[in-house]
């Protein structure tokens, strides 16, 4: 029995003529005819009663149709189904966000796929560190990651998204707080709140910043989430150095001004298995990078 058979008893079942149903089939009488007399033979019972005119069902066809209904719509289904995800129109994927792209980028992209990609079921991990983004990656426990390189492993592969400033977080009373515009140097001898030492990039980055200025740099707090390094702000603990995006993240009490130093800035980036080839990530990072371009 092959699904051509089903198709065949379905179209004179719901046709009651064998010439119609030969019509819409595209084929001749005779050999639709056989076709439906072999299927019978296979199933060991009559399945339609014959007349000159008329074609009925018999209670064992009845039976049987309902059944080849079901079937070739779940066979339909199927089809359907693979063709959206070798499309990449349907799947699922699992981003995992730095902390700065969790306030900042999250909304805007998780917004943007549902409308652009509703077949694509996407879960989102924020405020990741990138250690743990890229261990996530690599044991298939997130798809994509949005990160600040680098990242030493040939196993990922790293693109550039976007260039973010780094401003400075403070407290709204701090005195520095009334200056428009701050300099690396203006930190000399404050207290410093940042990410701590192997689970962000950012750490190393605020530190060479300091050295630049020349001056050795007082941290006073080391913390892991982004979230709570502006909390520590807010509570007067110190001031930061973050990215941009880190403003989105609305706490009252913290105060931010742009840094002038030129080399201010900080890389975010979209990374991936370096042999991932799933087509709805591909198309996930399209929409990723369009989103991108519309906010340079």
């Amino acid at each position: 029995m092959e699904l051509r058979h089903l198709r065949y008893f379905l179209a004179v079942a719901e046709e009651r003529h064998f010439t119609r149903a030969a019509e819409r089939l595209h084929m001749a009488q005779p050999p639709l005819s056989q076709q439906i007399r072999q299927l019978e033979a296979e199933l060991g019972v009559r399945l339609l009663e014959r007349t000159r005119r008329r074609v009925e069902l018999t209670d064992a066809g009845a039976a049987f149709l309902r059944r080849v209904r079901a079937i070739l719509a779940e066979v339909d289904d199927a089809t359907e189904e693979a063709r959206r995800v070798a499309a990449g129109l349907q799947g699922r994927l699992t981003v995992g966000c730095v902390g700065s792209a969790t306030y900042s980028l999250l909304p805007a992209f998780a917004r943007r796929l549902r409308a652009e990609l509703p077949g694509i079921d996407v879960a989102f991990r924020g405020e990741m560190l990138v250690p743990d983004q890229v261990k996530a990656l690599l044991a298939h426990e997130i798809d994509l990651a949005l990160l600040r390189p680098p990242v030493d492993d040939p196993a990922v592969r790293v693109e550039t998204l976007r260039t973010d400033r780094l401003i400075i977080a403070l407290p709204d009373r701090h005195p520095l707080a009334r200056r428009p515009r701050l300099r690396v140097a203006d930190l000399r001898g404050e207290d410093l709140v940042v990410h701590a030492a192997g689970t962000s990039v950012m750490y190393g980055k605020v530190l060479a910043l300091c050295h630049e200025a020349g001056f050795e740099p007082r941290v006073r707090h080391q913390v892991a989430e982004t979230s709570t390094l502006v909390t520590f702000v807010a509570a007067e603990l110190g001031v930061a150095v973050v990215p941009e995006p880190v403003a989105e993240l609305g706490v009252a009490g913290v105060a931010y001004r742009p840094l002038a130093d030129a080399g201010a800035h900080i890389e975010l980036a979209a990374a991936v298995r370096a042999d991932d080839r799933s087509p709805a990530l591909a198309r996930t990072l399209a929409v990723l990078g369009d989103l991108v371009d519309a906010g340079r």
